[in-house]
């Protein structure tokens, strides 16, 4: 591995971590020495990183520091092209966009010959079968879990009996046809899952739940005996 491209890595790594990481342990993800970490932590802020810390008490990358142009695998980039164009062809019509413009800002920062092979990628995806109508706006139930909002919702239920409850949606599973909101529900006072078809209406009630959406997806798959599946470290 070339000097740049390891600086490259430990910029990628540092900016996985949100919170200081030690010298050491960022010594053992990049595969070099302690000495040469410091070095190039030092190389790194000479040219303008954002890196705080100092050795003894771990390194953090201020948020909304820029990386310079990417740099991808055949396979990374791959993935990348697949993920965006299945969200672009399966989620809802706000998220498509999001992805598209998303796709559109990585091509523009890419070199210029992983941007042909982004552009000319052969991976397709197939057209999605019918899904059902909705009468809530998915992206009104994403802005709720991002917000960590309250909501009451009209839910009719496989039965077609309707109620009504006060729900803390804390995740949004997506199905090949179907969208399903994860919740505490107070009504039952426990963990409730929602297909989103059967949602009939939502209101936001403009009031945070008390407890935080990860430690609620955490609570959850413990409760469920759910393994903790993500592609970030």
């Amino acid at each position: 591995m070339s000097r740049s491209e390891r600086l490259l890595q430990l910029l990628e790594v540092l900016r996985r971590h949100r919170h200081p990481v030690s010298g050491q342990a960022l010594a053992l993800e990049t595969g070099v020495s302690i000495r040469t970490l410091y070095r190039d932590i030092a190389s790194l802020q000479a040219q303008g990183a954002a890196i705080e810390g100092e050795a003894g008490v771990g390194y953090v990358m201020k948020p909304g520091f820029m990386l310079p142009p990417l740099m991808f695998g055949a396979e990374e980039l791959d993935a990348l092209v697949l993920g965006m164009r299945m969200v672009a062809e399966h989620g809802d019509p706000v998220l498509a966009k999001g992805a598209a413009h998303a796709l559109a800002k990585v091509s523009a920062v890419l070199p210029p010959a992983l941007r042909r092979e982004l552009e000319t990628s052969a991976l397709l995806i197939g057209p999605r079968g019918r899904t059902p109508a909705h009468a809530v706006e998915t992206g009104q139930l994403r802005a709720a879990i991002r917000q960590e909002r309250k909501l009451r919702i009209a839910y009719r239920d496989p039965g077609g009996t309707l109620s009504e409850r006060v729900v803390w949606p804390y995740a949004l599973v997506y199905f090949d046809l179907v969208r399903v909101v994860m919740c505490w529900c107070e009504l039952r006072g426990g963990f409730r899952n929602f297909r989103t078809d059967r949602i009939e209406a939502a209101d936001d009630l403009s009031e945070r739940y008390p407890r935080r959406r990860q430690a609620l997806l955490r609570e959850w798959r413990l409760q469920e005996h759910v393994p903790e599946r993500s592609i970030l470290p």
